[in-house]
């Protein structure tokens, strides 16, 4: 448990004009993020003409961009646009429980139950 005995003083300590100019650039930083956010979905909303004429989301454009380069080979193209319509194949994990390990297992939890409770 931690008390005033056993805390090491930190070494370094910010003074507060250090910390308020840290907020200020941190508070910038969000601001910038969330500025060129709404930018980028004020485009994907924005309705533009495609190669036949036709009117296309921003979003509709990019997608079909990627499938054109999917076709033609781009396989980073195809993992976007496979992943993107949710068929992303899962990481499987085999796990094995012999009955050596299961009774490794077992002695673990029986210590850690008989275990005396520190305070």
């Amino acid at each position: 448990m931690a008390n005033e005995q056993n805390l090491r003083p930190s070494e370094y300590q910010l003074s507060q004009e250090e910390a308020k100019r840290g907020g200020i650039a941190s508070g910038e930083a969000r601001r910038r993020k969330r500025d060129i956010r709404l930018a980028l979905e004020a485009l994907l909303e924005k309705d533009y003409r495609d190669k036949h004429g036709n009117m296309v989301s921003g979003a509709e454009a990019i997608a079909l961009k990627q499938v054109e380069k999917a076709l033609k080979g781009d396989t980073r193209a195809f993992e976007v646009v496979r992943d993107t319509v949710g068929q992303k194949p899962t990481d499987k994990i085999d796990l094995t429980v012999n009955d050596d390990s299961a009774k490794e297992m077992d002695e673990y939890f029986t210590r850690a139950d008989n275990a005396p409770v520190k305070e």
